[in-house]
């Protein structure tokens, strides 16, 4: 059973992995697709961070593939489709790093209002500048948060304690925290100091920030984007730093971004007033860590009980594995029959849990548990049976019509 972990992910995963008796193989870089087509061959778990592209090609050049894990937020460089086609469940950690974020966040507000960065700039170039001037406490100010998921309403708890003011705006409807006030889009641009965008990366949500936007920003306000490249329009941006109409922004994340060394290049560059860092976000060993651990677990879980809890293309099934009902072995090393698990992935269409049962009822074989939940176009069975699932049965299975994949978890199916 062979883990292949990539760009450089936490060693609490590949620890994991190895305890739970898997073979590990850790990279420290992102692989292209010709270079993962080669090497992903015989791999039974993948595991990726965010510059990893995981296309149709790559998983079906490994037959064995049973999960892939984004070892991060976003999972918009997995094809979750055919993933799901497939019959590949996909994990990832929507919260391990939110902290990280939020931190990240509430620093660069500081930073920006009180133009430390030029100030710094400055000094490097040997000029000493003790100026006040555009210089303010953030206590009293207003905070915009545009998405007010785990890591927006966590800049509100860290930026009300702050002393400022904190008014939100998100598509879904959603508790304010403390004293927090959800506002209209078109409010929170005309009424915020400080604007920090924490949305998804829906195709919606593209250019979210563009030059209508910037116009109706207040004079002077800063921008924090922390969330998707594509949200913010970068040229109209640089324009409106430009002009004076903004003070200043903090920008982490870039429509295009290049591999780890590589040339960057913005409209953003060389403004004196533009905080610019790698995609850093969540980039803390305590978040890593974190990940490493949470993602990893759920892997190993789906693995090895089938349990697909927090995929994110699979239904969530889970079934406990119950002790009075595994098979095991007397004194005279004789086995003693028990419960034996198999999963079923299937398209959601009527008759496939009667066609299942009816083959298993053939062959004398008791369900002992069951569980099924669907998703969309898809269906996940759980079962419990009374006897162990030799190949015949399983190529059985595997003949119902809509039948995706087969498995007996503990192998790779």
């Amino acid at each position: 059973m062979k883990v292949l972990l990539l760009e450089n992910i936490s060693g609490v995963a590949a620890s994991q992995f190895e305890e739970a008796g898997f073979e590990v193989e850790a990279l420290k870089e992102a692989l292209d697709e010709r270079e993962l087509l080669a090497k992903v061959r015989g791999t039974s778990i993948l595991g990726v961070r965010s510059r990893t592209r995981i296309t149709a090609a790559v998983l079906d050049a490994a037959p064995e593939l049973v999960s892939v894990g984004a070892f991060c937020i976003g999972v918009d460089k997995i094809d979750r489709a055919a993933s799901s086609d497939r019959g590949i469940a996909v994990f990832n950690d929507p919260h391990s790093n939110s902290r990280s974020v939020a931190e990240l966040a509430i620093g660069e507000i500081i930073l920006l209002r009180r133009r430390t960065f030029e100030a710094s700039t400055r000094l490097h170039g040997g000029v000493w500048n003790k100026s006040s001037a555009g210089s303010h406490e953030v206590r009293g100010l207003t905070l915009g948060i545009v998405g007010y998921g785990k890591i927006g309403s966590q800049v509100s708890d860290l930026a009300e304690a702050l002393g400022m003011r904190v008014v939100f705006h998100d598509v879904a409807h959603v508790l304010a925290r403390g004293n927090a006030r959800p506002v209209s889009f078109r409010e929170l641009l005309e009424t915020s100091d400080v604007i920090t965008l924490h949305v998804d990366g829906k195709a919606q949500n593209k250019n979210l920030f563009a030059e209508d936007q910037f116009r109706l920003m207040k004079d002077g306000a800063c921008l924090i984007n922390l969330s998707r490249g594509f949200v913010v329009d970068h040229e109209a941006l640089a324009r409106h730093l430009k002009s004076g109409k903004l003070a200043g922004a903090a920008i982490d994340v870039f429509p295009q971004e290049p591999e780890s060394g590589g040339v960057f290049s913005s409209p953003l560059k060389g403004l004196p007033n533009v905080i610019l860092t790698p995609h850093i976000g969540g980039s803390t060993e305590e978040a890593q860590e974190n990940i490493g651990h949470f993602v990893s677990a759920r892997m190993i879980d789906y693995f090895k009980t089938g349990n697909s809890l927090l995929s994110v293309n699979l239904p969530n099934c889970h079934l406990d594995t119950d002790p009075d009902h595994a098979p095991s072995q007397d004194t005279n090393g004789d086995s003693v029959p028990g419960s034996h698990r198999l999963t079923h992935i299937h398209r959601n269409v009527p008759g496939i849990l009667r066609a299942i049962n009816d083959i298993l009822a053939d062959r004398g074989i008791n369900i002992d548990r069951q569980v099924l939940d669907t998703r969309g176009q898809l269906g996940y069975a759980i079962y419990d049976i009374n006897r162990a699932c030799d190949e015949e049965l399983l190529e059985k299975l595997r003949s119902v019509p809509h039948t995706i994949r087969v498995r007996v978890p503990g192998e790779c199916g």
